[in-house]
């Protein structure tokens, strides 16, 4: 097992969550003059990457599936440091869901790992405009990759042994896990934060060539399992919240204990039952 570790960084240009709107006729997301960021969660694991390889050596990959214009997200992770940047893009890819996108990056992640063996892959938890927490789970069941989900830190990497130790945050505490390398990792939010670009970095952005591949280039070998074809979901429709007609009620009084009662008198006017159900809960205390 080499020193360096070679790493590959999943991410996903998005719409900005902020300035997202739905088309009153239509029903659908209006894309159009809504400006594009990374998703934000993937900035996460860019970060957690860049640290190991600052760390231990060794390269990070960022990889984005998605029309030519998501090389801008891809430029932007150059210019935060990463090594190598590959966009997949291919009229087949159009209109993938979360298998069909989990299909072709695990065939583009293949790729990378012919030269050398890829060690971790990293995503973040889940993206912004889908939040299904899908793909990263997909790779990792498709390449049989050890899976690491909700990690909040990386404590130690063992290369002599091959193998790695996380923190997993979870209901109740903080798991710590360790598992064999290769492992696919999904970054937790506010786990670090993303390093300022250098000046070489994100001039070395700007002059690159965006490596763009193709299916074939990918090494995707059954179309069908690409793009609307090979996407079992189908988004109906998508609609934004009617808003309430109700406002809220303040609460007069000059005291906590005032004020605590006026808000029983206006939820007991609201539903005449809760007086019953506060004493029998009175009474059983």
């Amino acid at each position: 097992m080499s020193q360096g570790l070679n790493m590959v960084v999943c991410i996903k240009q998005v719409p900005d969550s902020a300035q997202i709107r739905v088309h009153p006729v239509t029903n659908t997301i209006m894309r159009q003059g809504v400006p594009t960021i990374i998703n934000p969660y993937d900035l996460y694991a860019l970060e957690a990457a860049l640290a190991l390889r600052d760390k231990m050596g060794g390269t990070v990959t960022v990889l984005t599936m998605g029309p030519p214009m998501a090389s801008t997200a891809l430029r932007k992770a150059l210019g935060h440091g990463a090594d190598r940047a590959i966009l997949l893009s291919d009229r087949f890819f159009a209109g993938a869901d979360t298998l069909a996108t989990s299909y072709a990056l695990t065939a583009a992640i293949r790729k990378v790992g012919e030269t050398t063996p890829v060690d971790i892959v990293f995503t973040g938890k889940q993206t912004i405009d889908g939040d299904t927490a899908q793909v990263g789970p997909g790779i990792a069941r498709r390449m049989e990759l050890n899976q690491l989900t909700y990690v909040s830190a990386i404590p130690a990497i063992d290369r002599e042994a091959g193998e790695i130790t996380v923190h997993r945050r979870a209901e109740g505490g903080v798991q710590v896990l360790k598992t064999k390398l290769p492992c696919l990792i999904t970054m937790l939010e506010a786990t670090n934060e993303l390093r300022r670009g250098s000046m070489p970095d994100m001039l070395r952005a700007e002059r690159a060539d965006i490596e763009t591949w193709n299916a074939e280039a990918a090494g995707v070998e059954d179309i069908g399992k690409c793009g609307m074809k090979g996407s079992p979901t189908k988004v109906s429709k998508v609609f934004a919240p009617q808003p309430r007609a109700e406002k809220a009620a303040m609460i007069e009084g000059d005291t906590a204990q005032a004020k605590a009662l006026s808000a029983l008198d206006v939820l007991t006017t609201a539903d005449p039952k809760l007086i019953q159900v506060i004493a029998r809960q009175t009474a059983a205390a």
